[in-house]
Formats: structure tokens, C-alpha cells, sequence
């Protein structure tokens, strides 16, 4: 028999990020000593606290269904932290998902329809452009590589690239994969434009506690913005949950009703003890701060020993990642530094970006100098 594939899932490929960590654990498997700069997630373990809490929720008995939308009392802890960010949302305007990636698919599914147009600010991280391909939407990018990823210098090519018939405009800032943060001039400026042709924004804010001395702004916070930003964020990176899956998004009452529909008939709900351990996570300070502080150790011991190899690169503001450049066939140097150097980084182009390779520097410090003199050593730096 012969299966015949839609064509929403024909047009996407894999996600490069899990493609190369899946080479990568290939290798190790084969007794290879391999210094993974490819994941997209903190080395620490989750928070003790957060832990004791899941287990604490699943003997508590919270192991059926939720509402479709979340907990109430997690939703009301959500609706608190936006409101310590300056954002209003209501519990009705919150849902509660597996991740902040099934919050992303279920809005691009509620928005795009086939044809429409949306905008991504290049690198932009590799899950977009396959969900707007998915949904039929048209990809229209803008390169922000010029600027030192920056978007405040770019906004007259954004300018540019949006108009009327743009549906939705990606903002994630802090970036994956660049780590830049976004300067209030630069939302402002997008916030101009959004109002001016009646675009919808998505805000990924997913990297907004992992930040070196700046404060991100929320976009949603500035005016003209409340009813046209959807908020995105979750608990994998700030307390190290990957594993466990939870996301939200806030956005309008009528998009949270809609979207709501496919949350429904798809996931159900996230996992009822994972929420509770999510309520305990929103009160964690201590060992956020300290790994954000382990973060910027690395990142500014990566960025010397790169500058010791006469590598200059755009000095990430957040998150755990930096865009290192290579040659113009990043795909061949990634590739390469893996099979020679084994040493696993993720090629640009699959952000939109060539020319490009990001590191990720949730390793530790040690692994992240093994990793730097590799790539020297075999000729790659």
C-alpha cells in the first residue's frame, strides 16, 4: 500500500534543532565523547521544590482531567506574573498548554489561513516557519543579520515588509537564536507599524526571565497593543522543565475562545500535576537567579575564547544562545564539526539566517572550553 501525505505536512521538514541532537546522541551511542552546543534547553535539573511539588500533586490524586483551559488557580498565578509585567489578562483570557510550542501552533491555527501573510524577523527560531507552513500560510522574513540582529536599526526594512494584507507579525524577544532583546524604541516602532496596517503580534516571551542586565519589555504593555498581542511564555526555560511540558498564552477573550476549540480536540489539557508543579515554580526566585548568573558566566567566557580565536559576535542580551559566523555553506561547517571535532552547533539557515551556526552555552563551563578548542583544533574557527 501506497499512502498519500497532505500537503500541510509535506512542505515542512524536521526541526534541525532535534535533527542534530539526534545525530549527536547517535554518536555518543556509539561511544563517541561528543560536546553538544545544539541543545535548546538548561543543563540544571529542575528546581527541588518544583520536583517535591509534582510528586506532592500526583499523591494528592491530581492525576485525571483538568478544565480544557488549565487550573483555576494556575491560570489566577499566570494572570498575577503578566500583571507584574505590566499585562492585564483575565483567567478567561488564559489557557494552559503542553508547552509553549502547542500555544504557538494552536494561535498560528486560529489566525492563518491558507494564503495569508506572516512576518518573521530572521533568525527566527525554526518552529515558525513550519507552523505558518502548516496552517497555508505565506512567509514574508526580515534579516535582521545586518544589525547585529538588532531589530531598532531594521525597522525601515520591517517597514517595508508589512502592509495591510499582513495577518500576523513573530516577535520572540529574548531570541532564539540570536539572544538579543529587543530595545522599547524598537518595539514602539512595531507597535506603530501593527496599529497602522491592523496586525495581530505574537509576543514569545518564552526566554523573558533569562536576561543580563536588561529588562525586557512586554509588548502587549504598550498602548494600542492589549487588544492585537498574543502573549506566549512557559516554564521550560526559566526553571529548567523542559521535560515537563508547560506553556501558556494570553491574548483577547474571542482568540482564547477560538483557539480554545483545537486545544480541546487535541491535547484536552496539559497534565493535571504538572500545573501544580507549575504553581510552585511561579514562587522560585533563588535558583532562576542563580542559574542566570551561571548563564552569563558562559556566555561571556564563550564570547572570549571566541575573541581569543579572532571570532567576533553579537553579544546575546538573554536566553542561552549565540549566532556564531562560519562559512557561507553553514550546513556543510556544522555538519563537518560534528563528524570531525565532535562537536554538535545548529547551521543558521535553518533559522533563516546562512552564514551562521548557533551555540548553545547550556553547558558547562568546562565542556564549553573543550568545545571551542575542538572546533580550533580541526580547522573550523
Amino acid at each position: 500500500m501506497t499512502m498519500e501525505f497532505t500537503d500541510r505536512v509535506s512542505r515542512v521538514e524536521p526541526s534541525a534543532t532535534l535533527a542534530i541532537s539526534a545525530l549527536a546522541t547517535e554518536l555518543e551511542n556509539e561511544g563517541e565523547d561528543v560536546v553538544d552546543l545544539s541543545v535548546g534547553e538548561p543543563d540544571f535539573p529542575t528546581p527541588e521544590n518544583i520536583v517535591e511539588a509534582g510528586k506532592a500533586a500526583m499523591d494528592a490524586g491530581h492525576t485525571g482531567y483538568t478544565t480544557s483551559a488549565g487550573i483555576l488557580e494556575l491560570r489566577e498565578a499566570i494572570a498575577d506574573k503578566l500583571a507584574d509585567d505590566g499585562l492585564e489578562h483575565t483567567t478567561d483570557e488564559i489557557i494552559v498548554t503542553p508547552g509553549a510550542k502547542q500555544a504557538l501552533y494552536e494561535i498560528v491555527q486560529a489566525l492563518v489561513e491558507d494564503g495569508d501573510e506572516v512576518v518573521l524577523l530572521d533568525p527566527a527560531w525554526v518552529s515558525y516557519e513550519a507552523m505558518v507552513k502548516m496552517a497555508g500560510g505565506d512567509l514574508t522574513r526580515v534579516d535582521l543579520a545586518a544589525t547585529d540582529f538588532q531589530l531598532e536599526p531594521a525597522l525601515e526594512d520591517l517597514e517595508a515588509a508589512v502592509s495591510d494584507e499582513t495577518e500576523l507579525l513573530v516577535v520572540n524577544s529574548p531570541s532564539n537564536p540570536t539572544g538579543a532583546v529587543y530595545s522599547d524604541a524598537a518595539l514602539e516602532g512595531v507597535r506603530d507599524l501593527a496599529v497602522e496596517h491592523d496586525i495581530t503580534v505574537i509576543s514569545d516571551e518564552i526566554y523573558k526571565e533569562i536576561t543580563y542586565g536588561v529588562e525586557p519589555t512586554s509588548l502587549g504593555t504598550l498602548e494600542g497593543m492589549a487588544d492585537r498581542t498574543v502573549t506566549v511564555n512557559g516554564f521550560s526555560k526559566a526553571y529548567s522543565m523542559t521535560g515537563w511540558r508547560l506553556g501558556y498564552f494570553a491574548g483577547p477573550e474571542d482568540l482564547i475562545d477560538q483557539a480554545g476549540k483545537l486545544h480541546s480536540h487535541s491535547v484536552s489539557s496539559a497534565v493535571n500535576f504538572v500545573q501544580h508543579a507549575g504553581l510552585e515554580a511561579l514562587e522560585t526566585e533563588e535558583p532562576v537567579a542563580e542559574m542566570v548568573d551561571a548563564f552569563e558566566d558562559r556566555r561571556d567566557l564563550v564570547v572570549d575564547l571566541l575573541d581569543d580565536h579572532g571570532v567576533d559576535v553579537a553579544e546575546p542580551e538573554g536566553a542561552f544562545y549565540m549566532m556564531v559566523p562560519v562559512d557561507d555553506d553553514d550546513q556543510a561547517w556544522c555538519e563537518g564539526a560534528i563528524e570531525d571535532a565532535h562537536v554538535a552547533t545548529v547551521p543558521g539557515s535553518a533559522f533563516g539566517t546562512p552564514g551562521y551556526a548557533r551555540i548553545s552555552y547550556a553547558a558547562s563551563e568546562e565542556r564549553l572550553e573543550e568545545g571551542i578548542e575542538r572546533l580550533a583544533e580541526e580547522g573550523y574557527l
